[in-house]
């Protein structure tokens, strides 16, 4: 039963990623036109973009797969930087190439479990931290637009947080079989998925 369960997780996890990657929606859509929610929308976002959907699965299937502290503060800090991004906006503070940065924190995120990275933390922190900069740079901008932006800041801060346990627990139930090729099998599918996204991104900038 226990190695029927690990190969029902391992199945699931496999086709949401395809799924995902699949999605056919650009990854420039994110500035949605017209006044906005407030915690419903901002919930909904992260869920419902496959680009941001990706990066904050991998965020937390990367922390996992490195194990010990990264379990929680790669997963933890992602969110925290991601509402500075979203501040950035607000004070009208530039930062360019973040269709960019959202499909290379696919890609690179997607590489670094494929290839079963594990950097000094300090290290894999900058690295996220960048990432969740461009991700809420790209939430931020429709703050404006919502109905309540609090509201909807909070919906999209906590949507992350699931996000990534729902990315722990794929991890930690993956990095076991078969010596972790399956969580680094899973990484090397995300990784493409930066790469779908990138090829847009680099073609409109």
């Amino acid at each position: 039963m226990r190695v029927l369960g690990k190969q029902i997780i391992c199945t699931g996890a496999a086709l949401i990623a395809l799924a995902v990657i699949s999605w056919p929606l650009p990854a420039a859509a994110h500035i949605i036109s017209g006044a906005q929610g407030g915690f419903g929308s901002g919930f909904a976002h992260p869920l419902t973009g496959p680009d941001h959907f990706l990066a904050m699965f991998a965020v937390g299937l990367w922390g996992a797969q490195m194990g010990g502290r990264a379990v929680w503060t790669l997963p933890v800090t992602f969110p925290l930087i991601m509402v500075g991004g979203g501040v950035m906006v607000m004070i009208g503070i530039p930062l360019p190439g973040i269709e960019i940065g959202i499909a290379l924190s696919i890609l690179a995120l997607g590489l670094a479990i494929a290839l079963a990275w594990r950097p000094a933390e300090w290290i894999a922190l900058i690295l996220i931290a960048y990432f969740a900069l461009c991700h809420g740079y790209a939430h931020g901008a429709e703050l404006p637009l919502s109905a309540d932006p609090a509201d909807y800041a909070i919906g999209f801060v906590l949507a992350t947080g699931m996000i990534h346990l729902f990315g722990i627990g794929v991890g930690l139930a993956l990095n076991k079989p078969v010596g972790g090729k399956l969580a680094r099998g899973l990484g090397a599918l995300i990784g493409l998925g930066g790469i779908y996204f990138l090829v847009p991104a680099v073609t409109a900038a």
